[in-house]
């Protein structure tokens, strides 16, 4: 059983870890928490459907144009609104982002309808649906295409921020804007650049998430927002590496909870080992403790 639900734990942790790297990404640049990348997450999911159902594409092709459309939502999440309150305070901000986030559940209650519906049927690649046993587990193709799919996006993200010129604009943006503005950066561009970034890994997971519980309904990106955010959280907000360890460290407790004591307690065991953490290591695992001096009220 014990590697049985390691298989699990890494299958939903990856999740996690593309939904978390969105938050933390988002969070370097401009220190908010975009509470909407959830909804993008389930945006990304109807978005796959209604490509496959309604004009009859393929699962590879409505799989790439949900990602162009995850990121397309994420600059549009940005210039609409973030981009006004920029220099508002950070409640502002934060209170925006929980509005957008009931916004596009609703959204997507009056285009889709409020009761969970199937993925389209018989859209994913038969390899997909071939199952390998093992002397203790159980491997699936769609294991394999999660595990692939997240590897591929996290090498990639990986040499997007360390080899790009974008890259270096977006680690100087998140280091200081002012200066980066001053050395010829386009911080807006490299902000909203960053949110398309994030909302294209979101769709990903949300795709994915949907098609292999067969499930979709417009909340579904709140639960996983929460748990993804619990995730950046644990590995260090802020913190891409971080925030994908913390995806896979989530993924594997909430899988081995599920699995030893029951389902019903893997929502709370996952949040438990997060306090757990952040009780001991209160910046996360790769995060930095930061100490803000106390402004008088």
């Amino acid at each position: 059983m014990f590697l049985q639900q390691l298989v699990n734990g890494l299958t939903i942790g990856g999740i996690y870890a593309l939904i978390a790297v969105g938050y933390t990404m988002v969070y370097g640049v401009i220190q908010l928490i975009n509470f909407a990348h959830g909804e993008i997450y389930m945006l990304g999911a109807f978005f796959a459907a209604t490509f496959i159902v309604g004009l009859g594409m393929p699962f590879y092709m409505a799989f790439f144009l949900a990602m162009l459309c995850g990121a397309a939502c994420g600059m549009l999440l940005d210039v609409i609104a973030y981009r006004p309150l920029r220099q508002s305070p950070r409640l502002a901000c934060l209170i925006t982002a929980i509005g957008m986030s009931i916004f596009l559940q609703n959204l997507a209650m009056l285009i889709w309808g409020s009761r969970p519906r199937p993925f389209p049927p018989d859209t994913l690649p038969a390899w997909c649906d071939k199952t390998w046993h093992f002397t203790h587990f159980s491997l699936t193709g769609f294991h394999l295409f999660i595990f692939a799919v997240t590897i591929v996006m996290m090498l990639g993200l990986h040499l997007l921020i360390k080899k790009t010129r974008f890259g270096k604009a977006m680690r100087a943006v998140a280091q200081n804007k002012t200066m980066a503005a001053l050395a010829g950066i386009n911080v807006n561009k490299v902000i909203t650049l960053t949110f398309a970034v994030a909302g294209a890994m979101g769709a990903a997971a949300g795709l994915m998430v949907g098609a292999f519980y067969n499930s979709l309904y417009p909340t579904m990106g709140y639960v996983a927002g929460v748990k993804a955010f619990a995730a950046a959280v644990l590995g260090g907000i802020g913190s891409v590496p971080g925030a994908m360890l913390g995806g896979i460290v989530l993924g594997v407790a909430e899988a081995m909870g599920a699995g030893y004591l029951s389902s019903l307690y893997r929502d709370g065991i996952s949040y438990g080992v997060m306090i757990i953490v952040i009780v001991f290591i209160p910046a996360g695992f790769f995060g930095v403790l930061i100490k803000e001096t106390k402004k008088s009220i």
